[in-house]
């Protein structure tokens, strides 16, 4: 898909991919496609900051635009205050709140910006459209 295929309506959003690596981003972007992922963080201090109504394009691992998101919620929480509600909503591994913590503080710890005081920016969000990729149109 290139640029020419999004639709036009989107094409001036930003875009970006989740985590840290192109597996990483396929993982996570597929629980969005599938409804399961509704929201995300990132450190306070993150260039891609939305706002509520904000839509987003995002990316696969190969920076193939895949979908676009619009930002309904965000707040600012330490890591030790995110709560087992929010970390269901992330969607990842089993959706508990254990599981997100370890898998925060590894992806953090990747960035060497851990800590359970950190804060972070967390932010709902509703998938608004899936774009046809080249498997699906031909």
């Amino acid at each position: 898909m290139s640029v020419s295929d999004i639709p036009e309506k989107y094409r001036d959003l930003r875009s970006f991919a989740f985590g840290d690596s192109p597996a990483l981003a396929d993982e996570l972007l597929d629980l969005v496609l599938s409804g399961v992922k509704t929201a995300t963080c990132s450190t306070e201090d993150e260039p891609n900051t939305s706002s509520p109504g904000e839509r987003w394009i995002v990316l696969d691992g190969r920076g193939t635009p895949r979908c676009v998101i619009e930002s309904l919620e965000i707040t600012y929480r330490r890591y030790s205050e995110v709560d087992a509600a929010f970390a269901h909503d992330e969607g990842e591994g089993d959706r508990s709140l254990a599981y997100w913590r370890s898998a925060h503080r590894n992806y953090f710890g990747r960035q060497g910006k851990f800590s359970e005081d950190m804060m972070l920016m967390c932010e709902r969000f509703r998938l608004v459209e899936i774009f046809a990729t080249a498997e699906q149109a031909s």
